[in-house]
């Protein structure tokens, strides 16, 4: 009787072991299944966004002013990233960046709220595409800015190092250069006598 119950205790242990293991795979299949449904709807919205800002009217319109604007938050994101990575002291501007790109959200929805309706209703508020365009603008122009503030900052942290190597270049050549020879200045000095000296007539 040991044996035999040996023997089942050995199969249920494998048997819990492999349930196991199918709950983890189960588990497993069901986060990345989850996570390429987002992926693949995300990406869905993106085409459907690019095919109606190719179009015509208002709807189009805020379709492009949509891919505009996320366009301009990321590369925004992408230029404070690569600052903070440079060790380069922001201040506050992070912050302020997190906030544009908040404010962003909440104008992508209400633009893409404001295309549905005009692709679904000819009665559109047209005063509200108005506002949406300031609002629009005024994000956009505060990234353009802290773009270009960035850039600045940039420009000025390499410029003093590319000063010091026109200057180490400089002075690299100028010491690669070969010496004059005393004796060879002497050779000129000597062939341009005797070319310059006066020959005297040949008279028979």
């Amino acid at each position: 009787m040991a044996p035999i119950g040996t023997f089942l205790t050995i199969v249920l242990v494998i048997l819990l072991f492999m349930l196991l293991i199918g709950a983890a795979g189960v588990y497993l299949l069901v986060k990345v299944g989850k996570k390429a449904t987002k992926k693949a709807r995300k990406v869905t919205n993106r085409v459907a966004s690019h095919m109606a800002a190719m179009g015509t009217g208002d709807a189009a319109e805020s379709e492009r002013m949509r891919l505009d604007l996320r366009r301009e938050v990321s590369l925004t994101r992408q230029a404070v990233d690569q600052a903070l990575r440079d060790g380069w002291g922001l201040g506050d501007l992070p912050q302020l960046v997190a906030e544009i790109s908040t404010h962003a959200d909440q104008l992508d929805a209400q633009l893409g709220l404001y295309a549905q309706h005009s692709r679904t209703s000819v009665y559109v508020d047209h005063a509200s595409l108005g506002r949406l365009r300031e609002h629009h603008a005024k994000l956009t122009t505060s990234c353009a800015r802290i773009r270009a503030d960035l850039l600045n900052d940039q420009m000025a942290h390499s410029a003093g190092g590319i000063n010091d190597i026109q200057s180490r270049t400089d002075l690299e050549i100028e010491a690669r250069r070969r010496a004059p020879d005393p004796l060879d200045q002497i050779d000129e000095l000597y062939n341009r006598a005797m070319i310059n000296r006066p020959q005297p007539d040949d008279r028979r």
